[in-house]
């Protein structure tokens, strides 16, 4: 009788954990369908290195998620900008660029964290507000440095990644709203 107590709360445990890790595979799977510019092995590799993912119930609950792996990833880029900046035989147009995307993703996160408490105030029109001011930080960042030809951008994987973690955190909220 002991043994099938173990194995019945065995079995019920690996239900829930199976349950959950399906929110997250299937919100990226929507959200990779209402928006071709998110990929769901992205989504899901992204989101998953968070713990709260792993015990997210809902789409609401990967919300956070989303907006804090977008937080964490501005936070990263303005690193490796800060990195690229210190090699002091930078072009000087590479160089204003590189700080006018610092800039833009320091600005970045604030928008995100406005956005995620406009979210738990279920003020969804100014999270989609200020996620997409901080989603406007990789296209403009980009952008810039295609302004001078023969310039390329050394911020092209990070904008790219960047651009698809807003886009998640979007998608998610509106998929909240429905």
């Amino acid at each position: 009788m002991n043994n099938s107590l173990i194995s019945s709360i065995i079995f019920f445990h690996l239900l829930i954990v199976s349950v959950r890790s399906d929110v997250l595979s299937d919100s990226c799977s929507q959200a990779a369908k209402g928006d071709p510019n998110i990929n769901v092995d992205f989504c899901v590799s992204s989101l998953r290195v968070d713990p709260k993912a792993k015990s997210a119930t809902s789409v609401a609950d990967l919300v956070d998620v989303a907006i804090n792996t977008a937080v964490s990833d501005a936070t990263s880029i303005g690193s490796v900008i800060s990195n690229l900046l210190s090699n002091k035989g930078l072009e000087q147009y590479v160089r204003r660029c590189l700080e006018d995307c610092s800039e833009l993703y320091s600005d970045a996160g604030s928008n995100l964290k406005s956005g995620e408490q406009a979210f738990e105030g279920k003020d969804y029109g100014k999270a989609n507000s200020e996620i997409s001011a901080a989603m406007d930080a990789s296209t403009t960042c980009e952008e810039q440095f295609k302004e001078k030809k023969g310039v390329a951008s050394p911020l092209t994987k990070e904008n790219g990644d960047f651009n698809q973690l807003t886009a998640i955190s979007l998608a998610f909220i509106n998929m909240v709203q429905k």
